[in-house]
């Protein structure tokens, strides 16, 4: 059997190179139009340029989203793009409007067609119709089971490539294609601008009664009727490679350095021991369900794999996080005296003992010895975001080691 890639999300250029160094086979971007993250930092033309340039030095794919569901007056902008996108050569470009499909064969014939979610892909006739079409790869509709993906691989050509969500955020809308958000606050899940209302509290308000609101109790922090549980399949990836999939897709374009480095570094070692040896893979699990944990997520669900979740299984219950580590930032380039250079996430004091996460699979305890500035002033703490800071630990960082506090400090 094949091993499958790993797809990791990266919203900036910042993740994409923790994506690649901490174990990605392939990243997926979006550029500053035409994506489904309006809100993500996404990527201009100079920072797309230079992840491609980096991914591909190390070996790894990089794919552009392009994905909304787009309106006529999108299309002459949306030509203009995929020209531009054709110029920095992706590997491939994620499209789920049958119009943009069109246009990007025509415009940039070299590129390779990924099939978004977002278009459905419930059943083989549809993964069929694609490929005659020109497509190289479709993503299958997260509502599909491993039964379901295992007939789809059976009677779709071998060289047609499936791709699957195995980790992150469920949409409660069917393949993410929701209206609430439109609905509610005039703003376009389809086009890059979801409010998430679906993870919003609410209450119950009867029509004779304005203005009195009855609480519905699920819980003691309040109801959340829409809310799901995060996916994780990092226990059944065996199911997923003998089911035929191609492409192990993580969710989380809008989340840190952190999500993408830990994402990515355990379903690597848990991908790397399963095709090493099956007991290696049963033997590290406790490994791989302690680290998957260290970012920020939701309770886990195997959504729709085993059949249709059952109320308990899904479990609409909270729109709480479990946030175990503090994301302190990344260590940038590394200066002759052993100081590093980074720039600061969230606060940490001299003094602090802190974890360094390395793209081996080592995480060290670290004690802060100091802190300056850019300018060599001296601090005691980091208090502010994004500041460029000079720090000393008392064991050796290297470029694109994570730095983490384990605690519920604020993002």
């Amino acid at each position: 059997m094949k091993k499958p890639e790993l797809l990791i999300p990266a919203g900036s250029l910042e993740v994409l190179k923790t994506a690649v160094t901490y174990g990605a086979d392939a990243v997926y971007i979006g550029g500053e139009a035409f994506g489904l993250r309006a809100k993500a930092r996404n990527f201009g033309t100079e920072d797309m340029r230079e992840g491609i340039r980096f991914a591909h030095e190390k070996g790894v794919r990089v794919y552009v989203t392009t994905n909304i569901l787009a309106h006529n007056s999108d299309l002459e902008a949306f030509g203009a793009y995929l020209e531009a996108l054709a110029g920095l050569k992706p590997d491939a470009l994620i499209i789920s409007d049958p119009g943009i499909f069109a246009l990007a064969r025509r415009i940039a014939p070299g590129l390779d067609i990924h099939i978004s979610t977002q278009a459905n892909n419930c059943n083989y006739g549809t993964f069929r119709f694609w490929h005659e079409l020109g497509a190289k790869r479709v993503v299958s509709a997260r509502e599909l089971s491993i039964a379901e993906l295992k007939e789809i691989r059976s009677k779709i050509p071998e060289e047609l490539e499936i791709e699957t969500f195995v980790h992150g955020a469920m949409c409660i809308s069917y393949s993410g294609r929701c209206l609430l958000s439109n609905f509610m606050t005039g703003r376009d899940a389809n086009r890059g601008e979801c409010t998430h209302p679906c993870r919003w509290k609410y209450s119950v308000m009867e029509e004779t009664r304005p203005g009195e609101y009855f609480p519905v109790y699920e819980d003691e922090q309040g109801t959340y009727l829409f809310n799901s549980r995060d996916l994780c399949m990092i226990e059944h990836l065996p199911d997923l490679v003998e089911a035929g999939v191609d492409s192990l897709k993580v969710e989380g374009r809008m989340k840190t350095a952190l999500y993408a480095a830990v994402t990515a570094r355990t379903y690597r070692k848990a991908l790397d021991d399963l095709f090493e040896d099956p007991a290696l893979y049963r033997r590290n699990m406790d490994w791989y369900r302690e680290e998957i944990t260290r970012c920020t997520h939701r309770a886990f669900t195997t959504g729709f794999f085993y059949g249709k979740p059952t109320a308990q299984d899904q479990i609409y219950d909270s729109n709480t996080y479990v946030k175990e580590y503090t994301y302190l930032g990344s260590v940038g380039h590394v200066l002759p005296d052993g100081r590093f250079v980074m720039e600061q996430k969230n606060k940490f004091c001299v003094g602090d003992v802190l974890e360094v996460m390395k793209p081996s699979g080592e995480n060290l305890e670290a004690t802060v010895l100091s802190i300056t500035d850019a300018e060599e002033t001296p601090m005691e703490s980091a208090p502010h975001p994004r500041q460029e800071l000079h720090v000393q630990l008392d064991v050796r960082a290297e470029a694109y080691d994570i730095l983490r506090f384990k605690g519920n400090g604020m993002n």
